[in-house]
């Protein structure tokens, strides 16, 4: 490998998103392009031992992040690992994984920006931050569909994992270089209607987007908003984009992000990526968001950067 991977992190709560961002930004590159890592894999007990022990899979003593660390660090550096594999399906490990880094590997998980030497293995940090409301509507729907529990369950072990997500997961967004809030408009849960609001930290280079802003001083209620702000404390760029924004208005933005990315033109082009901004809807139809599909396109403009500076 003559350039080491780029290795890229994406950290939230149980059910933030993760997966499905991370799943959106493979296809987008190229599968065959991306390595994904689950930190879920580094827990070091099962789901009975947890039980047993009174410990949540949120605790920091609960996961092997010193073995995470040194095998992000081969990662980083080219070198394939031996990988454990949790099993979310039945709550215990599997055989481990030989696993060769590509071009690009994307590590997701609860606790991927828990120490300094974990942080320093990212280029690009990434943190999902939805409103815990819908957090909550997502974990329900996925636990009682995927992973075999009932809805009482599924509330019981939020309401026991809330004391670590605030001593241990949530504090990980100050070392984001990009916070990810995706949102509903007007209190709905409907995934294809959800507005997002993007915190750009000045820990790496952004795009030029103060031209793709709405202009029209006289539209009170703008769909593409960008303004100062501050987050956890510090100075910050925050891009909003809205779910009705119209198709012309988000490819204005999707052009200017590409314009500054050669490599992105393959993105960019709708008929070679058909699969931009697409999610499953509640009745299994594929749909389209606008500020999913931006996210994903800019997450990739920051991993095709970071090609060109390592």
């Amino acid at each position: 490998m003559s350039h080491r991977p780029i290795i890229l992190g994406i950290v939230g709560d149980s059910a933030a998103g993760k997966t499905t961002l991370t799943k959106g930004i493979a296809q987008i590159l190229g599968e065959e392009n991306v390595t994904v890592i689950g930190t879920d894999d580094y827990h070091r007990y099962d789901r009975q031992q947890r039980a047993e022990i009174g410990i949540t899979a949120l605790h920091p003593d609960c996961n092997y992040l010193d073995i995470m660390q040194q095998h992000l660090a081969l990662l980083r550096s080219g070198q394939p690992i031996l990988k454990p594999i949790y099993s979310h399906k039945t709550g215990t490990f599997d055989p481990p994984q030989y696993i060769k880094p590509n071009q690009f590997v994307v590590v997701e998980g609860l606790l991927g920006y828990s120490t300094p030497a974990l942080r320093d293995c990212y280029d690009i940090k990434v943190y999902l931050a939805p409103p815990e409301s819908l957090r909550h509507a997502w974990k329900i729907k996925r636990d009682t569909l995927k992973r075999g529990y009932t809805e009482a369950q599924v509330l019981a072990e939020l309401e026991k994992r809330e004391p670590d997500s605030d001593k241990f997961i949530r504090p990980q967004r100050q070392w984001a270089d990009l916070v990810v809030s995706f949102y509903p408009p007007s209190g709905e849960l409907d995934e294809s209607l959800l507005n997002v609001r993007l915190v750009l930290r000045p820990t790496i280079s952004h795009p030029d987007l103060i031209q793709v802003v709405d202009k029209d001083n006289s539209d009170p209620q703008p769909t593409i908003r960008l303004n100062l702000d501050r987050d956890m404390g510090k100075p910050v760029d925050v891009l909003e984009v809205d779910s009705h924004a119209t198709s012309d208005r988000i490819q204005v933005l999707e052009r200017m992000i590409c314009a500054d990315m050669p490599d992105l033109h393959h993105v960019c082009d709708r008929d070679i990526n058909p699969n931009l901004g697409n999610i499953t809807g509640t009745t299994g139809e594929i749909l389209t968001s606008y500020p999913l599909a931006l996210t994903q396109l800019l997450i990739t403009y920051y991993m095709l950067k970071a090609t060109q500076s390592h």
